[in-house]
């Protein structure tokens, strides 16, 4: 049965450990992610590899990382070679 607004989920149910371990698998699935950008930027690759390999498109992928990794002083020049 489905609780009603009106009352708070039971703690103890299973599916309250299912949806607290879903919350758990996001967060470490997002710092896994931050730390591979952050060694692939640099290693040289370019935003729009690293896109590609995430499947994702170079835009979201700056969006979501660029401020993180800048803040960290990591240099974001474009890199030629």
């Amino acid at each position: 049965m489905v609780p009603s607004m009106a009352e708070p989920p039971d703690p103890t149910d299973p599916i309250a450990d299912d949806l607290a371990a879903v919350v758990a698998l996001r967060a470490l699935a997002d710092q896994l992610e931050d730390s591979a950008v952050e060694r692939a930027l640099r290693a040289g690759w370019q935003w729009a590899q690293i896109a590609e390999a995430l499947g994702v498109t170079r835009q979201a992928v700056h969006k979501k990382h660029l401020q993180r990794v800048a803040a960290i002083g990591l240099d974001l020049r474009r890199r030629h070679g």
